[in-house]
C-alpha cells in the first residue's frame, strides 16, 4: 500500500514541510548530505551507517542535519523525492516538443548506470518507497503531458487523473521488470515501447 509521503504534507520531510520551496542554500546542504550518504551506502550497509558518519563525509555539523532531517531514513526518502521530481518534470521544465509523457530513457540510462546502488537498495528492500513516491510524482507529471499533448481535450478530468495513474503504474511496473533482467532491451528501445503502449492505450 503506497504511503503517498509526497502528498502528504504530515509525511513529508521537515524541511520540506517548513520551507516550501527550498532555497539555494538549502538545497545545496540537502545535495551535500544525501550524495555523502549514497557515497557511504556503496561502501557498507545501510543499517551500519550512522548519522555520524554522514556529517563527517558531508562536512556538515549535527543541528544542521537534524534541521533538515529527522533521521537517515528520512534523508534516504528525501534522496527518492528529489530523484521522482526531477525525472518527473524534465520534460515540462524543458518544453520538450514530442508526444512522450515521461522521460523513459532518461530514466531507465540512469538506473542502468548506478545499477549497483539500484541492486544494493532493492535487495536491502528500500527500493519500494522510491515505487510509492514516484507513482504520485510520475501521475501528476504523465498528467500534464496528455494535457499538454492536446489530444485528450474531449476527456473528463476524472477520467485523465486515473488514465495518468495507470499509465505512471505501467511505468515502474516496467522499471521493475526491466532492473530484474540480465540482457536489458536499451533504454532507448524501452521508452519507444512504452510510449507505444501510451498512445495506442489512449486511441
Amino acid at each position: 500500500m503506497s504511503r503517498n509521503i509526497a502528498s502528504d504534507p504530515k509525511q513529508q520531510t521537515p524541511a520540506k514541510r517548513k520551507h516550501g520551496k527550498l532555497d539555494a542554500r538549502t538545497r545545496r546542504t540537502r545535495m551535500l548530505l544525501g550524495d555523502a550518504f549514497l557515497r557511504l551506502i556503496m561502501e557498507k550497509p545501510i543499517e551500519d551507517i550512522t548519522v555520524q558518519e554522514v556529517l563527517d563525509r558531508a562536512g556538515v555539523g549535527r543541528s544542521t542535519f537534524y534541521l533538515h532531517f529527522r533521521d537517515k531514513n528520512d534523508l534516504l526518502l528525501s534522496q527518492w523525492e528529489r530523484f521522482g521530481e526531477h525525472m518527473s518534470t524534465v520534460l515540462i521544465v524543458n518544453k520538450e516538443k514530442s508526444l512522450r509523457v515521461a522521460p523513459v530513457a532518461e530514466m531507465f540510462a540512469h538506473v542502468d548506470q548506478q545499477r549497483k546502488l539500484y541492486c544494493i537498495l532493492r535487495d536491502a528492500g528500500r527500493l519500494n518507497d522510491f515505487f510509492d513516491l514516484a507513482q504520485d510524482y510520475f501521475a501528476r507529471g504523465i498528467e500534464q503531458r496528455l494535457i499538454d499533448s492536446g489530444r485528450l481535450a474531449k476527456v473528463s478530468k476524472p477520467e485523465l487523473v486515473a488514465r495518468a495513474n495507470a499509465l505512471a503504474g505501467s511505468l515502474l511496473s516496467l522499471l521493475r521488470w526491466w532492473m530484474d533482467r540480465i540482457d536489458k532491451e536499451p533504454a532507448a528501445k524501452m521508452d519507444e515501447m512504452f510510449h507505444r503502449m501510451v498512445w495506442n492505450g489512449l486511441r
